[in-house]
């Protein structure tokens, strides 16, 4: 899926610190959060984290079950408006709780985030969200 997505939006995907996870319940209600997320050149991953929420049953959690199909937007602004750029993934997501593709995840945001580590993530984290891109949208400026 990503043979035809440019280097700069394959690079912002591997550098961006943040990107926004819109999922949907059976019902087509929205919702958009900020997640931490890595990315492997295939998939993005983003777990739950010990970050302090009321409960780890989140309602992106629910809505995935529901309703599997996310997007994940990544974008860099700038008052130079000739620097905008973004990438969005629409994609399906799956919720991986325990296994060796959590684990990998786990290490790579672990890699990528230092604060991570000193969550000791692989014991503190829930399940980790794992998108794999179905159409990858990208734009920049010039």
């Amino acid at each position: 899926m990503t043979a035809d997505v440019p280097g700069w939006a394959l690079d912002l995907l591997g550098q961006a610190r943040v990107g926004r996870l819109g999922t949907a319940d059976a019902a087509g209600r929205p919702l958009v959060v900020p997640v931490c997320f890595a990315f492997d050149g295939a998939r993005l991953f983003s777990a739950i984290d010990a970050k302090p929420k009321r409960t780890r049953a989140l309602r992106r959690l629910r809505n995935i079950a529901e309703n599997p199909h996310v997007a994940l937007l990544v974008d860099e602004y700038d008052e130079d408006w000739t620097r905008l750029r973004w990438v969005s993934i629409e994609g399906r997501a799956d919720v991986l709780a325990a296994g060796a593709a959590r684990a990998r995840a786990l290490r790579l945001l672990v890699a990528k985030y230092p604060q991570y580590g000193a969550m000791d993530l692989e014991r503190t984290a829930g399940p980790v969200i794992e998108v794999t891109p179905e159409r990858v949208l990208a734009w920049r400026f010039a």
